[in-house]
């Protein structure tokens, strides 16, 4: 498993029951995950200094619980990358710190590929994929649907002193935009993708991870360089196992270009016992 752990302001301080116990900063939260079906260390919803708990309904989405005054947005940092965290409508906070794992990855294979380097980031919800490339000196397009999370991208970016680098913030559907830049003859020296399971795109076209995948893989060969640094999948998508996604990209990069294909699952440590919580899984290629 690829174990984000170098986190300091942020740490899974307990899980179990369905609900993970967090620390964003200074703040503890409480959130679904349907992994967590053991039994946690202790009663979750009674953990003092509590600020807030998430409640899924029935019906479909939830609401939060606040308990402390809470900013609207704070900041934490990994490495020497700083975001704005905040409770949303739905369960998220704006940033999914098991991909800490894969964005010191991603900066390792910039710096090891040596020349300029082009990353095309798709699904790049609030950047903070982008702010590690950038972080290397490459230069971003940053694609999502949704118009607020790519403000809130750009406000990741200048947060890290950047907004004066080169990136381009794109609100479109990814696989409409990857057939543009190939028919313009754009190439990338890395792509990396984080798609949901299930989305709409600005004008409502659906993505469904399982039926969509191959056909955006396939067409991000098409604007991948001949000689590339690197190629990242996320999957959060139940029952897509590791082995899928190292299929996929054998099927395709690695077809292309060559070089080397490994995939695991992606997890965060749980304090309380030891134990990790499993976070989705990866698929990367590298030369």
């Amino acid at each position: 498993m690829w174990l984000a752990d170098g986190w300091r302001d942020f740490a899974v301080l307990d899980a179990g029951n369905g609900e993970k116990l967090e620390r964003w900063g200074e703040a503890l939260l409480l959130r679904p995950d349907p992994q967590a079906i053991w039994s946690p260390a202790g009663d979750l919803a009674r953990t003092p200094d509590l600020a807030g708990h998430y409640h899924r309904s029935r019906e479909g989405g939830g609401s939060w619980e606040v308990f402390r005054k809470l900013p609207e947005r704070w900041q934490i940092g990994f490495d020497d990358m700083r975001f704005h965290v905040g409770p949303m409508g739905f369960k998220h906070t704006g940033l999914f710190p098991e991909q800490a794992v894969n964005w010191r990855w991603v900066r390792q294979r910039i710096r090891a590929y040596g020349k300029p380097c082009q990353v095309l980031n798709l699904f790049a919800y609030t950047g903070g994929a982008t702010v590690a490339c950038m972080m290397e000196g490459a230069q971003v397009v940053h694609v999502d649907a949704s118009k607020g999370m790519t403000a809130w991208a750009k406000e990741n970016v200048a947060l890290n002193g950047l907004a004066q680098r080169p990136v381009r913030f794109i609100v479109e559907d990814c696989l409409k935009f990857v057939r543009r830049e190939a028919r313009r003859g754009h190439l990338y020296q890395g792509i990396i993708m984080d798609p949901p399971s299930y989305g709409r795109g600005p004008d409502g076209e659906m993505w469904r991870m399982e039926d969509k995948i191959f056909e955006l893989l396939q067409a991000c060969l098409e604007v991948l360089d001949p000689s590339p640094a690197f190629f990242l999948i996320n999957s959060y998508t139940t029952g897509l196992q590791p082995a899928v996604l190292r299929n996929l990209l054998s099927l395709t990069v690695a077809e292309k270009c060559g070089g080397q294909v490994a995939s695991d699952e992606v997890g965060l440590p749980i304090l309380a016992r030891g134990l990790v919580l499993p976070c989705g899984a990866s698929g990367r290629w590298q030369p």
